[in-house]
């Protein structure tokens, strides 16, 4: 009797660095520069995944934003395949306001129902995670890889850790994701397991 194959893939949830814009600045989908700290936040993030590869296949795919574009060019030496489906939350209006000024009921209304509801001229976190859990699927169905890098944003990565252990995404801000950090999930026979997150 042919035994099947056990298809066990750990996948690898990057945050981009820390980025050059003000405190308190709506800056989603909108093209922003990365810090002077990016050498040594990019240092440290090397470090966690030399500690988590194993010596597999790897894939790596990233925002085409220049924040995650550039990390994931510097860290991995596989050809990084960039998609529209791993940027930021679309914040509309809002992009490059500061959250101080934006106008009190539309951010009200927004919180309280964040899921469903759009930024205006932008989108909801439902939509995100349409995107997210759409790129996925691609991703568990494509080319054989033990390993999956992923550099993307922190609203992404919050979406796809719900999708993954099937939490509410209305509890998607209790998930705290720093600055250039790592977040892995296991998928196997069919599931997601977290191994660890914000590493």
């Amino acid at each position: 009797m042919a035994s099947s194959l056990v298809v066990s893939m750990d996948i690898y949830l990057i945050r981009h660095t820390s980025v050059a814009t003000a405190a308190g600045i709506c800056y989603g989908q909108s093209d922003v520069g990365l810090s002077e700290r990016y050498e040594q936040e990019k240092a440290r993030l090397c470090q966690v995944l030399a500690a988590g590869l194993g010596a597999g296949a790897v894939r790596a795919y990233a925002s085409p934003l220049s924040r995650c574009r550039i990390l994931a060019e510097d860290v991995v030496a596989v050809p990084v395949c960039l998609d529209e489906r791993l940027k930021e939350y679309h914040f509309g209006r809002w992009e490059l306001q500061a959250w101080a000024e934006l106008p009190g009921p539309e951010l009200a209304a927004w919180k309280a129902d964040f899921v469903t509801m759009p930024a205006p001229g932008g989108e909801s976190f439902e939509q995100v995670q349409q995107r997210a859990v759409a790129f996925l699927a691609e991703v568990l169905t494509g080319p054989a890889a033990d390993d999956v890098l992923i550099f993307a944003h922190a609203a992404l990565i919050r979406t796809l850790i719900c999708h993954c252990l099937e939490l509410p995404l209305a509890n998607a801000f209790r998930l705290n994701i720093d600055y250039g950090s790592v977040t892995r999930l296991r998928h196997e026979h069919g599931r997601f397991l977290l191994d660890y997150v914000n590493r």
